[in-house]
Parts: C-alpha cells; sequence; structure tokens
C-alpha cells in the first residue's frame, strides 16, 4: 500500500507559473441521451439494491436470522423504502421469505436459502478483500483537505466504496494503525489517516505510467475521452477542450492551496479529483446531489456539479430513477482502465435474485388468473396493518 503526503513543491511551481490560465468559456453542450450508459443494470437498480441489503442485513444479523414485521415497519426513512416495508419486502420473494410468527399471526420474514448462501459468500468476499476496502478508504480521507473527514461523510460514501454497514463499528478488525478517530470543530468527530510521507498515484497517473513510461513526471496528463455517438462540439468549445487537456495535472492527492480557484487549471484538478472519486466507487458513478455534500471538504468550487456538465465526454449524466446520476464513462468504454472493485460480482448477484423474484410475482399473478373462474383466491396478508404505519 502506497501512501502520500501533499506535494507542496509541486504545487508551489505550479502557482508561480503563467499556467493558470483564466480564459473561462461558457462551455453549454446540449445534453444527449446514451442509451448504453441509461441501462447499465446494477447502476439502474443500484438504489433499491441499498435497501434490499439493508433489510437482508438486518435479518442476518438477527440471533434468530429472522424478524416480525413490528421490528422494521416504522422505518422506512431508514431504510430508504418509499412504501410500507412489507409490501417491499413481499416484492422479493426470492431473498425474503414471509411466514406467520408464534405470536399474535404476525408476517415474519426470514431470507431464502439461495440468499443466506449469497449472504455468507458477500461476507467472505470482505474478509478475502479488506486490504482493498481498507485502501479505498484511505485514498478517499487522503484527498480530504487536511487528510481527515467526518465520520457523517464516510458513512454517507460507505455504499458507494463497498463497506459492510458495521465497517467503523470494528475498528480494530477494519482498520491498520495509519487511521485515528479524531475530534473536529464543533464537537464533529472525524476520521484521519496519517501517511507518513509516502506518495499515492491516482489511476490517472497510473495509467500514465504504463502506457508512456514516464517515470516521475506526472504533470502532463490528459483525460481519456469518450464521446457519445454524434457528439459533436463546437469549434470554440473544441479549441478550448485541447488547450484544457494541455494543461498541468493536478493530482487529488496533492495540495492545492495556491491554485487561484477561477483558473482552468483548478478546473482541471476538480474534474481530476471527481475522475479519482469515482474509480474508487464499486459502479464507478453516485447520485449527483450526494457528492454535494464533499464541497467543503474537498476543496471543491460551489458550482462542482457543473463540472460534469462541461465534460460530457468524461462524464455521462442518467436521468434514470427520478435524479441524476454521475456515470464515469472509462471504466465502461476502457475495461482495463480501472480496477474492478471486488464487491461488484456480489453485487450483481443480489440483482439477479431480485430479478427472479418479477419472474416469481409474475407467475403468481398468472396462476390467480386462471383460478376459480377468474375469482383472485391470493389472501391479502397484510396482518401487520395495525404495525406497519
Amino acid at each position: 500500500m502506497l501512501c502520500i503526503s501533499r506535494r507542496a513543491k509541486t504545487l508551489k511551481t505550479l502557482a508561480s507559473s503563467s499556467t493558470q490560465k483564466r480564459s473561462y468559456v461558457d462551455v453549454y453542450m446540449k445534453w444527449k441521451k446514451d442509451r448504453y450508459f441509461d441501462n447499465i443494470e446494477h447502476i439502474l437498480r443500484s438504489p433499491q439494491l441499498k435497501s434490499v441489503v439493508a433489510l437482508k442485513n438486518c435479518i442476518a444479523q438477527d440471533p434468530n436470522g429472522c424478524i416480525p414485521i413490528s421490528s422494521v415497519s416504522k422505518k422506512t426513512l431508514q431504510f430508504d423504502v418509499s412504501v410500507k416495508i412489507a409490501k417491499f419486502l413481499r416484492q422479493f420473494p426470492s431473498i425474503f421469505e414471509e411466514f406467520v410468527g408464534p405470536e399474535y399471526n404476525l408476517p415474519w420474514f426470514r431470507l431464502t436459502p439461495e440468499a443466506s448462501e449469497l449472504d455468507r459468500e458477500e461476507r467472505l468476499v470482505y474478509r478475502n478483500s479488506a486490504d482493498d476496502l481498507r485502501d479505498r478508504l484511505r485514498k478517499l480521507v487522503l484527498m480530504s483537505k487536511d487528510n481527515v473527514l467526518p465520520i457523517s461523510i464516510v458513512q454517507g460514501m460507505r455504499w458507494y466504496l463497498g463497506l459492510p454497514d458495521d465497517y467503523l463499528q470494528n475498528p480494530e478488525m477494519n482498520l491498520d494503525s495509519s487511521f485515528r478517530f479524531v475530534d473536529m470543530e464543533d464537537g464533529i468527530k472525524g476520521l484521519a489517516v496519517d501517511c507518513d510521507g509516502e506518495k499515492v498515484l491516482s489511476v490517472l497517473q497510473k495509467n500514465a505510467m504504463k502506457k508512456e513510461n514516464r517515470g516521475g513526471d506526472y504533470s502532463e496528463i490528459e483525460f481519456p475521452l469518450f464521446p457519445s455517438k454524434g457528439c459533436r462540439l463546437r469549434v470554440k468549445i473544441e479549441d478550448w477542450y485541447k488547450e484544457f487537456q494541455q494543461l498541468p495535472y493536478v493530482s487529488p492527492y496533492d495540495d492545492y492551496s495556491r491554485l487561484d480557484p477561477s483558473s482552468d487549471v483548478a478546473e482541471k484538478r476538480v474534474v481530476g479529483f471527481l475522475h479519482e472519486l469515482l474509480c474508487l466507487f464499486v459502479d464507478h458513478s453516485a447520485e449527483r446531489k450526494k457528492l454535494l455534500c464533499l464541497k467543503k471538504h474537498f476543496g471543491l468550487p460551489q458550482k462542482v456539479h457543473k463540472a460534469f456538465e462541461r465534460h460530457p465526454q468524461i462524464f455521462y449524466l442518467s436521468m434514470k430513477n427520478k435524479t441524476c446520476t454521475a456515470i464515469l464513462r472509462e471504466p465502461y468504454r476502457d475495461k482495463d482502465s480501472v480496477e474492478t472493485h471486488p464487491v461488484l460480482a456480489v453485487r450483481k448477484r443480489y440483482i439477479q435474485l431480485m430479478k427472479n423474484s418479477e419472474l416469481i410475482l409474475k407467475s403468481r399473478r398468472s396462476m390467480c388468473g386462471f383460478s376459480n373462474e377468474g375469482v383472485v383466491i391470493e389472501k391479502d396478508l397484510d396482518l401487520d396493518l395495525d404495525y406497519d404505519g
């Protein structure tokens, strides 16, 4: 594992050079729909999968391996579910098995054999990938302003980083001696990383080193561009983009305090940060609104969301699921450019169980339609009405 201290010396040179241009060009390009990125299944289903996994964990961690609906029925906000918990659980019969409990005939839920087996495999992946997950968390903290982040920020990024729900609750098991819990301003608890002066390379720097044999020079790195089909840039914008690519590359792990916030170099640093951040995430995407809370701690501009709009050949904005999801294009257009997250395969298997549930429910509806001369005999088991507000 490599780690760094802020390389202020490199950026001191940048700060005094003439490369910090302020030739801001009002880049506006009409949003172009891309069916490929709009239909990446594990991104499209990620919000729902997050709720499924959270409820799965709640059941798996219970000593009895099952729970009454009353224990979760009032926690729709906690599990980020927009319908009643009971209704949500019943949407996935290949994951959650319903049965009548020992008291008051209340609905209880347990995991199906397939879900239980996948849960065991998921925990095995976490154990076998402990170093990888720790490294991703370390890099996230090292990109912050003072190598420290509030615990709330780390918790908010946990799903994207692929960390288990209880990751920070077991620091002796999951973290090493480079991590420290600290007190920040206003009594906020934080997680800090000691970096011992070693150096961390961003994904862009690693790829440049592999392709061009640069040695130790990473100041001139261009972003890989992957435009959508039929996407054309105006001449003025194309000229600006060529100049932008030639600007010095500022690693997200470097000190940026000497950069002029209004310069093109500072914008390239922001784009580089977003590129590296999405490289750390499981599916290299995130809801754009979830990234806004990072501005203060990572030195991002007030309108950081504009970076996604100004660089559509690097990022894609999907409007599916009634939200805006920022997707890094590179891992999906160049499979060898970014390492696959170890948790991704497990999440894809949960999604397959979710799809199997859709087939089960469709089959049940079909059977009901032909029973008793069209009279539906499937009983509505909403026995939790007194408990499920």
